[in-house]
């Protein structure tokens, strides 16, 4: 199971044709307590870069990109009675969607864990 990063701060559990996607520990806690989460649609389309949820918390808004283009099997459905998930437990209980990945390709984009934790070093300098 391997799991990447994107820039904007998601994260990717990849298994086999199926992406887990979510955000990472690291922006939950810049959000603070999370309210609200709107995903989309089971069905829908997602395109690498564009947003597909909204976050809200007690600090602000956020939007969360799709870190490659898939479509959205699975939503994760605690998340409407319970968006503090995500503060708990950002990547794995706090996932949003489940993604057939469409371009296996795309992966080439994302950072591994290594290099996300010297992204978010350089980017708290």
């Amino acid at each position: 199971m391997e799991v990447k990063f994107t820039k904007s701060h998601e994260w990717i559990r990849i298994e086999e044709n199926t992406a887990t996607i979510g955000i990472t520990d690291y922006a939950q806690k810049e959000l603070g307590d999370i309210v609200f989460v709107e995903l989309p649609e089971a069905g829908d389309n997602l395109i690498q870069g564009q947003q597909f949820a909204t976050i809200e918390s007690t600090k602000a808004a956020a939007e969360v990109y799709a870190p490659l283009s898939g479509e959205v099997l699975e939503l994760n459905a605690a998340l409407s009675d319970n968006p503090q998930l995500v503060n708990e437990s950002p990547q794995s209980q706090g996932w949003m969607v489940k993604v057939r990945i469409r371009d296996v390709s795309q992966l080439q984009s994302l950072l591994d864990e290594d290099a996300y934790k010297d992204f978010i070093g350089k980017e708290n300098k």
